[in-house]
């Protein structure tokens, strides 16, 4: 990318549209790109220059130059800002596109047993009676489900239903957590590369993040434990097949963590999607060794279908519990029970485990394939059935290596995106869920190898 100076750029909000003041700015910001008034690696002026330019928050600027570097639209820098990406996909223009950027189960295995499932719920007797509000906490049947499936897959022996929330998704009961836990300024800990998520709702809340040092078994001890001493209070992590690492936190390692936060009283919130696909191959969660002091995160997303939209929160205590719901009823009253109705009947009657199994299969099938395409530039995860795969290189190397795979066909998670901490962590993460099919991801693969060795060549060159 040739980067360019800062421009004075003024984006025109569609005030007829429908949309919020984001959508209207990101519909902006879209529309510039495609016509060809912001070129590729022109400097988007700074967020709070932006944002008193247009009379708007400075959290929606930084909302929406989020939310357009995880599209592709841009690359942000920490210190150096944010630039129009190379090879943005253009609207309307993501036929025949190979998306490797989504870490989502392939979604065949539950679409078969979705029609029959509902044909057979269409004749309970009690079906009507989710037509009204359900409970804040979520249907008592479908807690109880829940429990029972997080006893048996996560390791979590004593999950309760009466601490259980079920939530519009992983993302929303990470939304909860932290609007219960934080205040605008309050710093969250994270692993130096971490879920994009987390950086969203700390943008939207006015938090700081900040990444701590890793190694092969995830986060740093020794980083958590100086952190939590400066006075750091929430630390969000992904013990189980890191996200975007594909690393797995060791036995002693939680327990660690888990001495760590009781010391300092740090409240952990654990995100564990990804243990699904461990299973057998990863200790119990950090839950487990510090109930008091975690908030627990799973649900159905990457285990059986992002659709059904049920994400399941522990909470660790009755005080807690009580103002996660009293928030719930704030901001949506109750949640909905048709992707939990779904959920708890495929975890009743066994279609769960199915799906589960047939998944860690298929993604062990396809990370073989990554290893014989990609060779010694992937760095192999802790569980071969790991869904997202990562390869480790310099910042620079990844912004040429994602824009040369755009430009042959395959979206790449922008290299951006995951990174807490750049200075200590840099590469770019491939999804191996999103293709339809082996044949569709061996096409990605061999698409991404060669503009791996396209940027690696165009970088030496730069360099010499």
């Amino acid at each position: 990318m040739i980067l360019r100076a800062p421009m004075s750029w003024t984006p025109v909000l569609d005030e007829n549209a429908a949309a919020t003041v984001s959508g209207r700015l990101l519909a902006a910001l879209r529309r510039d790109i495609d016509d060809g008034q912001l070129t590729p690696g022109t400097k988007l002026p700074p967020h709070r220059d932006l944002a008193h330019q247009l009379g708007i928050g400075i959290g929606t600027v930084t909302s929406v130059y989020g939310e357009a570097a995880r599209q592709g639209l841009l690359t942000a820098t920490v210190g150096r800002g944010s630039f129009v990406a190379d090879n943005v996909p253009r609207q309307g223009g993501h036929d025949g596109l190979i998306e490797l950027s989504r870490n989502v189960p392939p979604l065949g295995l539950a679409q078969r047993r979705f029609g029959p499932t509902l044909a057979r719920l269409g004749k309970r007797g009690d079906l009507n009676q989710l037509l009204d509000y359900a409970p804040p906490a979520g249907e008592e049947a479908h807690r109880r489900s829940a429990a029972a499936w997080l006893r048996r897959v996560s390791g979590l022996r004593d999950a309760r239903a009466d601490r259980l929330v079920i939530t519009g998704g992983a993302q929303q009961a990470m939304s909860l957590v932290m609007d219960l836990l934080c205040r605008p300024g309050d710093t969250i800990m994270t692993e130096a590369a971490t879920y994009f998520g987390i950086r969203s709702i700390a943008q939207e809340g006015g938090y700081r993040t900040l990444g701590l040092a890793m190694d092969e078994e995830g986060l740093l001890p020794d980083a958590f434990d100086r952190a939590a001493a400066a006075g750091a209070r929430i630390l969000y992590t992904l013990p189980t097949l890191q996200n975007p690492t594909g690393r797995i936190m060791g036995d002693a390692r939680r327990a660690e963590i888990a001495a760590i936060a009781r010391k300092h009283g740090v409240w952990i919130v654990e995100d564990d999607l990804y243990s699904i696909f461990a299973t057998g191959n990863a200790p119990p969660p950090i839950a487990a060794y510090a109930p008091d002091r975690t908030f627990y995160i799973h649900g159905t997303s990457k285990a059986i279908a992002p659709g059904l939209r049920t994400g399941f929160l522990i909470v660790p205590d009755d005080d807690h519990l009580d103002r996660v719901l009293r928030r719930i009823r704030a901001h949506i009253y109750a949640p909905s029970a048709m992707g939990a109705l779904i959920g708890s009947q495929w975890m009743e009657d066994g279609t769960a485990d199915e799906i589960v199994a047939e998944n860690q299969a298929e993604m062990l099938a396809r990370g073989r394939m990554a290893a014989e395409r990609l060779g010694p530039a992937l760095s192999a995860p802790a569980d071969p059935r790991s869904p997202h795969l990562w390869l480790p290189m310099s910042e620079l190397e990844a912004e040429r290596m994602a824009a040369r795979a755009m430009r042959a066909g395959v979206e790449v998670t922008p290299p951006s995106a995951p990174l807490i901490d750049p200075s200590s962590i840099s590469g770019v993460r491939l999804c191996l869920g999103p293709a339809t099919d082996r044949a569709q991801l061996g096409v990605a693969l061999d698409r991404v190898a060669a503009a791996l060795d396209a940027a690696r060549t165009e970088v030496a060159a730069t360099v010499i």
